[in-house]
């Protein structure tokens, strides 16, 4: 079979299809169902793949959804940045010394981002 499923393109991680499913809802105004999925990717995946892998990214908080007819949309739950924010802490919260990674942060940070974080956690700081 060689990596590639009868009239499909090559295989590719799941990792790789949620980010170009984010990417291609990222780039539409409202919710898109499976079927509207399938339809924008050209047909490169089966409906019954694009409702596994919308389902998988639902599940882990990436996308919302609503009912629409007989199937549900889904649209992302934030923007880039809002899911980098989200890593971001993701990676504290798998931590216990939340102090020191903090501080290692901080420091690597260059100037301009470390006057930049400085504005936004406010006058106090």
């Amino acid at each position: 079979m060689g990596g590639q499923a009868e009239g499909r393109g090559p295989k590719r991680a799941n990792g790789v299809r949620e980010a170009e499913i984010l990417a291609l809802l990222q780039r539409t105004e409202g919710a898109l169902t499976p079927g509207e999925v399938v339809e924008r990717l050209g047909g490169e995946l089966s409906y019954s793949s694009v409702v596994t892998i919308l389902t998988r990214m639902h599940t882990k908080g990436l996308l919302g959804r609503v009912s629409r007819g007989r199937a549900f949309a889904y649209a992302p739950v934030t923007d880039d940045a809002g899911f980098a924010a989200r890593r971001m802490h993701t990676v504290l919260e798998d931590q216990p010394d939340r102090e020191t990674v903090l501080a290692r942060f901080a420091d690597e940070l260059s100037d301009t981002d470390a006057e930049l974080l400085r504005q936004l956690l406010g006058p106090d700081q």
